[in-house]
């Protein structure tokens, strides 16, 4: 009686080697790094960087230069890196690009107040 159930599940076992699965599909994910890296500091920035600002591109599309700053990082051997300016188009109805800062704050620090168009 016990090798009667043994019999009995041996035609599903077998049966099982034999179903195919579909075959493995690899997503592949990049990750861009963010730009920002951290949104509060405990110390204030470097002074900003001096950067030489290139000729706009030539472009049907109003471009304007975002200058660069400085992102936080929180690694002890390098706490700060620099983020190039760069040229960016103008969005319909803004004509003014209000930059980026790093401001103190009472209880937290500094804190990074994202650049805006107006």
């Amino acid at each position: 009686m016990r090798y009667a159930y043994a019999y009995a599940a041996l035609p599903a076992l077998l049966l099982a080697g034999c179903v195919s699965s579909p075959p493995e599909t690899t997503t592949r994910v990049v990750v861009q790094p963010s730009s920002q890296v951290a949104e509060r500091a405990p110390m204030p920035p470097p002074p900003p960087q001096t950067e030489l600002v290139p000729p706009p591109p030539s472009s049907s599309v109003s471009e304007v230069w975002q200058p660069g700053h400085w992102n936080y990082t929180g690694v002890a051997s390098n706490p700060w890196t620099w983020e190039n300016g760069r040229y960016v188009g103008v969005p319909r109805g803004a004509n003014t690009w209000v930059p980026g800062q790093w401001t103190r704050s009472s209880t937290n620090g500094w804190v990074w107040v994202d650049g805006h168009w107006a």
